[in-house]
């Protein structure tokens, strides 16, 4: 072959390959920050692929997401935020309010969407849940505003006049949202046991402390922070032989006593669609906050049987899962 036919057909090959790669740079990417630690959210990763699905967008062909996990240290959320940003990612799927509000300094451009138990307003992401403005949108389960009603059942299944303990997570968005949680107690005429936390290695002592008070219920606060923490709680609360209320479903498929709140896995495929509108060109300040659809009360029956309680039939009958 002649040196200019060999020239021709390697200057053809690079012409071929060049819009190749001009696509694979343009593939979107999304940026999953996360305060959580890997190993507890894989059912939630994929409840929101399959929302990116439902949107026309699928990991791999279309999208790509690059994972930032703060592993339950809320103060390295700034700092891959920001790497998020130095990589100039078109979207940030923000897990959590603290994940949100790190994103949001790191980023007054890149869109946010938010998935959070926190009020969003009350918490500054945005300036008001219908029409959020700037960058940033999401999904709020809002989890707080359910208290009052599951400290009530946790009240059915604990006789009186046993105390109830309230474990409750000191160093976060919803540290000061207690309060409701008390009126609640006040109103059935039960005595709590407040203990607050703000770490791991405090767990040990906020139990030793339960159980010297023989408390006769657990009830535990919303946080991302416990969710992280889940299979420890059970464990702890099983090894005290505590009935508890947790406010995800989560807690009772890992052996928890009950649980009631917004349904996690439908809300992440709600965050999902939201990032796909999102890529679609949506502008994010345009998208109202999308508040729970479904709602999940879940009792364990095998907990139950080892607590040697018997759950009410009006109870049973509520419930939107029997787990046996």
């Amino acid at each position: 072959m002649k040196r200019r036919e060999v020239i021709t057909l390697l200057g053809g090959a690079a012409a071929w390959l060049l819009p190749a790669r001009a696509q694979q740079r343009t593939v979107p990417v999304v940026g999953w920050l996360d305060s959580r630690a890997a190993a507890v959210a894989l059912g939630q990763v994929e409840a929101f692929r399959q929302g990116l699905r439902e949107g026309g967008f699928a990991e791999g062909r279309n999208v790509a997401i690059e994972f930032k996990w703060a592993d339950d240290r809320p103060e390295r959320l700034r700092e891959l935020a920001a790497d998020l940003v130095r990589r100039q990612v078109a979207v940030i799927a923000a897990i959590s309010g603290p994940a949100a509000t790190a994103a949001k300094a790191a980023t007054s451009t890149i869109p946010i969407v938010f998935n959070s138990g926190a009020d969003p307003v009350n918490n500054r992401l945005v300036a008001d849940l219908n029409r959020p403005g700037g960058n940033v949108t999401g999904v709020s389960m809002i989890m707080d505003t359910l208290n009052p009603k599951r400290f009530e059942l946790l009240h059915d299944l604990v006789p009186k006049p046993a105390v109830i303990g309230v474990l409750w997570y000191s160093n976060g968005p919803n540290a000061d949202n207690l309060v409701e949680t008390q009126a609640a107690a006040r109103t059935l005429a039960r005595q709590i046991l407040v203990i607050k936390i703000a770490a791991e290695s405090e767990f040990d002592d906020a139990f030793t402390k339960l159980a010297d008070a023989r408390v006769g219920g657990l009830f535990v606060g919303t946080s991302p922070f416990f969710q992280s923490q889940s299979r420890r709680l059970v464990t702890q609360a099983a090894r005290l032989a505590l009935p508890a209320c947790y406010h995800v479903r989560e807690f009772v498929a890992l052996g928890g006593l009950m649980s009631y709140g917004a349904s996690t896995s439908d809300s992440f495929r709600r965050a999902g669609v939201y990032v796909g509108r999102v890529l679609e060109g949506e502008k994010p300040g345009d998208l109202p906050i999308e508040l729970p659809k479904r709602y999940e009360l879940v009792f364990n029956l095998a907990t139950a049987k080892a607590l040697k309680i018997e759950i009410p039939a009006k109870l049973l009958a509520l419930a939107d899962e029997v787990i046996e």
